[in-house]
This record gives structure tokens, sequence and C-alpha cells, in this order.
């Protein structure tokens, strides 16, 4: 179980676009990648150490990267399906 979560910069503009329905259902979440961490799929390749967790917000597809070490949380990237893995690629080389 992770103790501390901490938000990219990225992750947090995303989540102040969302509305209020939408970001409790997403701290639902959250509390679930939380209670276990290796609920999401862990990426290959360029993306190597990084989990994507899946889920609906709404009818939506949405998609939660994160990385979790030494009892920290830290939540990359937050969007819907479409071009995610693309933009998630240039952040992490960026980043």
């Amino acid at each position: 179980m992770a103790g501390k979560v901490i938000q990219s910069r990225l992750f947090a503009r995303k989540v102040k676009k969302l509305n209020k329905q939408d970001k409790k259902a997403l701290d639902g979440h959250i509390r679930q990648i939380m209670k276990t961490p290796s609920i999401g799929d862990e990426k290959k390749g360029d993306l190597k150490g990084v989990f994507v967790y899946k889920f609906f917000l709404g009818s939506t597809k949405y998609l939660s990267v994160y990385r979790f070490s030494d009892n920290i949380l830290k939540l990359i990237m937050l969007g819907p399906h479409e071009n995610y893995y693309r933009d998630l690629k240039s952040y992490i080389k960026s980043g």
C-alpha cells in the first residue's frame, strides 16, 4: 500500500479540468491504485517502469499512468485513450 501520493503538474492540470462528479470517481480509482499498486499494467520498452491503469469516467475511457517506489505513488499523467501513448512517450523522454 502506498504511503505518500505525488502528482505531476501534467496530472494536476488534467484533474483541474474535471467536473466535481468525475473528480470524486477519480479519487476512488486512485485509492484502488494506492491499495494495490500492481493493479495497472506495467509497460515495456521506452515506458518500462511505469504502470497504466484503465477506467471509465462517465462513458469515456481514461488512462492513468503512475510509478510506485519506496512507498511513494507518483501520478504522472491522466487522460482519455486517444493519442495517450504518443503524449506519454514525449512526456517521459522530456522529464
